[in-house]
């Protein structure tokens, strides 16, 4: 059965995504730097060579980011744990999901993924570096895979990995990447990435914010002035 790439993302609306970046970055800033990294994701999943449906399942519209050859499923549940399970159980068969958080993915990594649950993996795993993970992957659908697994915390990698050992399933491991969460994490995810679209979003932000305080500062001037 050809397996899915399933992109979990949340539709790139200011104010609501990547707001831990606010500050420094106003929140129609951030939604430039989510759209972004949702393009560079989409591109990788789309250069993905090893056959596979590509989804994304989605919280919100699309609206003009969306490129031929993905389908677009509505996300379900209210928990994190309850959205991924929902899409793994959605799409059916094997599966391999990664968030909008990593813009730096490659097709190389995605094939990696693909070809492990191909080669007769369970689950496949990597992890992020602020403890938690970028990719998950399930040779079938299972809720008790995520079912009660603490989402956004420190220690959610490892509570996820343990539920996978706890479950039999033989997992195989990707390298591990950095996911855009801060403006520290935006920063260095551009300077590994330089030529991505990501990167090139964050140059024309910081070029903008450089023509705004050089075109204030006259203002700022006269009205001490007076």
């Amino acid at each position: 059965m050809k397996a899915t790439l399933i992109v979990i993302a949340k539709a790139p609306v200011p104010g609501r995504v990547k707001t831990r970046l606010t500050p420094p970055l106003r929140p129609t800033q951030a939604a430039v730097l989510a759209r972004a990294a949702l393009e560079d994701t989409l591109a990788a999943v789309a250069g993905a060579r090893l056959p596979a449906r590509r989804v994304v399942a989605l919280d919100g519209y699309a609206d003009g980011w969306l490129p031929d050859g993905f389908e677009l499923i509505a996300q379900r549940g209210g928990s994190l744990a309850q959205r991924l399970a929902g899409a793994f159980e959605d799409v059916g068969g094997p599966a391999l999901l990664i968030a909008m958080d990593t813009p730096q993915v490659t097709p190389g990594l995605l094939d990696a993924g693909l070809a492990a649950l191909a080669d007769g993996a369970d689950a496949v795993f990597g992890a992020a570096r602020d403890g938690g993970y970028w990719a998950i992957g399930l040779a079938r659908s299972d809720p008790r895979v995520f079912d009660g697994v603490p989402m956004s915390e420190p220690y959610t990698g490892a509570a996820q990995l343990e539920r996978l050992r706890r479950l039999g399933l033989e997992t195989r491991h990707l390298p591990s990447l950095r996911d855009v969460d801060t403006f520290d994490d935006a920063s260095a995810v551009a300077a590994a990435v330089p030529r991505g679209g990501f990167a090139a979003a964050l140059r024309d932000l910081a070029t903008q914010s450089t023509a705004d305080a050089a075109n204030s500062a006259p203002l700022i001037s006269s009205q001490r002035a007076r």
